[in-house]
């Protein structure tokens, strides 16, 4: 196996659980009403650190979509899954974004996590 790189980030940050690596910037949170088997979740425009693993058609509370679970790089750790297309029209913005699983992951200020106070009005998910 190859030498890992890890992209650093800077600002805050949410980084896995179990090791630590910076996973998203919070400017790139799209929203933190999602849900998943495991509890809440928020959704990303954009993670690094991550590798994806087999694309498979999963069925959630919005419909189906295509996905990849994605993988912390250094870790090895399941942290959340890839949207990679949406089969209902109503869901196509999920398309490239990343969802990361709240249980999974800490932020960087290593507390447990960011309270949001404010309102979000997306959809939950259940992978």
């Amino acid at each position: 196996m190859g030498r890992v790189f890890v992209v650093e980030l800077e600002g805050r940050t949410y980084k896995c659980k179990f090791c630590k690596t910076n996973l998203a910037l919070a400017e790139n949170v799209v929203s933190r009403g999602f849900h998943c088997r495991r509890g809440k979740a928020y959704l990303f425009n954009n993670v690094v650190n991550v590798t994806a693993g087999p694309i498979e058609e999963r069925m959630m509370l919005s419909g189906l979509h295509t996905v990849t679970d994605i993988y912390c790089v250094c870790c090895g750790q399941i942290v959340g899954w890839k949207y990679e297309t949406a089969h209902e029209q109503s869901q196509k913005y999920k398309e490239g974004k990343f969802v990361l699983e709240r249980g999974r992951i800490i932020d960087g200020l290593d507390s447990e996590f960011y309270i949001d106070t404010r309102p979000s009005s997306s959809d939950a998910e259940e992978a």
